[in-house]
């Protein structure tokens, strides 16, 4: 019998696969001053709900990259359903090959998908190939204040102990080449809205599973959202719009 996967028993057939939500997306896509771009790369795109915003909005090829076929796959389905299927090319492969597949950049897109290869290191392979004055958007999970409740720290020592705070990740955009255009921060209500409120009773179904991976994928997705919870607003995701230096 084939073994599930715990990824795609508890997100299946999610559009969100983290915080955000389709306005915020195409509020910050618009606040950059340049609406043009040839070459757009949406990396870590997930199942692809920002990759529909920025295709409808630009009306220019997305180049989509994600290392987990299923959510390519639904991805795809979804482009023709609304009918842009010939404005989204996925990529199955792993988001640090993206500078030997692209190697000429106008905007790359990372939505809640940096901390997969390192927020730093994102910023650092990618400044290779953006082109001068071309964009990295690029949202990331960060410390918001100096206190912080025990419980967040301690899960987060293991879940995300790279995480940083705000002015350091500025300073290790500038480091790699950027500056910094502008930052949003995402709202709380988009963790819960279509995300872990759809996650949580879906987590709590699966904890008594017969598969010890899926019940302990369906226990860390809890642990999670009770951090969430109780988070006091010490983390969160914040936007960072990032131009490419000269």
């Amino acid at each position: 019998m084939k073994t599930p996967n715990p990824v795609d028993l508890l997100f299946a057939d999610m559009d969100k696969l983290g915080p955000g939500d389709d306005n915020l997306t195409l509020y910050v896509l618009r606040s950059l001053p340049q609406h043009s771009f040839e070459v757009v790369v949406d990396a870590g795109c997930g199942a692809g709900r920002q990759t529909l915003v920025l295709a409808s909005e630009l009306k220019t090829l997305i180049h989509a990259v994600d290392s987990h076929q299923p959510f390519l796959d639904r991805l795809k389905h979804r482009a023709k359903k609304k009918g842009i299927a010939q404005l989204v090319r996925t990529h199955c492969m792993d988001m640090k090959d993206i500078p030997t597949i692209f190697p000429k950049i106008d905007l790359l897109w990372a939505e809640g998908a940096a901390y997969n290869i390192g927020f730093a290191n994102t910023l650092t392979t990618s400044a290779k190939v953006i082109k001068p004055d071309g964009f990295a958007v690029v949202s990331e999970l960060c410390w918001l204040r100096e206190q912080v409740p025990d419980a967040v720290k301690e899960f987060f020592r293991s879940g995300y102990p790279e995480m940083q705070s705000v002015p350091e990740n500025i300073a290790i955009a500038e480091h790699a080449g950027y500056k910094l255009f502008n930052t949003y921060r995402l709202p709380k209500e988009t963790w819960v809205k279509d995300y872990y409120d759809i996650l949580e009773p879906r987590a709590k179904s699966l904890v008594n599973h017969s598969d010890v991976a899926v019940r302990d994928f369906a226990v860390e997705t809890l642990k999670e959202i009770e951090t969430f919870k109780i988070s006091e607003d010490s983390y969160g995701y914040v936007f960072y719009l990032l131009q490419r230096s000269n």
